[in-house]
């Protein structure tokens, strides 16, 4: 066998190259300051991702090009949450008691979705879920 590990000779040391060193340690810093996160950097992409921790229907993947804007597209998708919590736990009258089937305003059969959103033939209400 030929090359730098022959049998019987030592190891070589090789030089190790760590890419794109500062968008990996502000990809690090930022991981460590949002705990409902992950973020990773993407070596091959030159992108960072945040992938969101809490639970949901949907997994939440946001990603930039900066630190900087990644921090901002996850604070834009932390309200977005936030806002469908506060809409979902508001009280919303159901008549007819533990029914999941209720009328709505123009006498028309509206379903409600285990996360609670109401759906009808008109689509989607305007708390519904983000894409």
């Amino acid at each position: 066998m030929t090359g730098r590990h022959r049998d019987g000779l030592p190891y070589a040391a090789v030089y190790r190259r760590v890419w794109d060193g500062p968008a990996r340690a502000e990809a690090e810093r930022i991981n460590q300051s949002w705990t409902d996160w992950t973020v990773l950097y993407s070596l091959g992409r030159r992108c960072f991702y945040a992938m969101a921790a809490w639970d949901g229907p949907r997994p939440v993947i946001v990603e930039d090009s900066t630190g900087e804007g990644l921090e901002e597209r996850m604070r834009e998708a932390e309200m977005i949450r936030a806002t469908r919590l506060a809409v979902r736990s508001s009280p919303a009258p159901v008549r007819g008691g533990a029914s999941r089937r209720r009328a709505g305003p123009s006498g028309v059969a509206v379903a409600e979705e285990p996360g609670g959103e109401t759906v009808s033939a008109g689509g989607r209400s305007p708390g519904g879920r983000a894409a």
